[in-house]
Parts: C-alpha cells; sequence; structure tokens
C-alpha cells in the first residue's frame, strides 16, 4: 500500500518511528515528504502537500503529525474529500 508522511519539527521523532514501522515491518511504500530534522518549521505546507497527494488518488492514506493534531487537522480538512 502506498502511504505519504509528513510532519512538523514537533512530530519528527514519532513520524521517523511510524515511517520505519510502516515499511519495514509492514512491507508498504511509505513517502515523506518532510520535515527532515527537528529544526523549527511551520506545518502548513506540509498538510497542504500530503492533502493533495491524497485528494488526486496518488496515495491510498496520509499520515500528518504536529505538535497537537490540531493544526495540522485545521489544513488538511479544507481540501476538498479530506477528513482529519
Amino acid at each position: 500500500m502506498r502511504i505519504i508522511i509528513g510532519s512538523d519539527h514537533a512530530g519528527f521523532d514519532l513520524k521517523e518511528e511510524i515511517k520505519v514501522f510502516l515499511s519495514q515491518e509492514l512491507g508498504h511504500d511509505v513517502e515523506d515528504v518532510g520535515v527532515y530534522s527537528r529544526e523549527s518549521a511551520d506545518y502548513p505546507p506540509i498538510a497542504h502537500q500530503v492533502a493533495n497527494e491524497i485528494s488526486a488518488n496518488r496515495f491510498a492514506f496520509g499520515i500528518l503529525i504536529c505538535g497537537t493534531g490540531i493544526g495540522m487537522s485545521i489544513v488538511a480538512n479544507r481540501h476538498r474529500g479530506i477528513r482529519a
């Protein structure tokens, strides 16, 4: 299964763990769209990218991770057909 994943800096460590589990333990094809470090980063561009890819049916599922989950959800829910 193709899964797209993204986070802000607050969710970086959890994203890395989930990415390894999904790909190595379960054998899914996981595409990481950032962020790639713990340096401060804004979440909206990542959330928009994941939501756009899901809306275009390029991935089966998308995972968004941020400090609270609220910001990513708000951004993703702006996209037609996305429910976060």
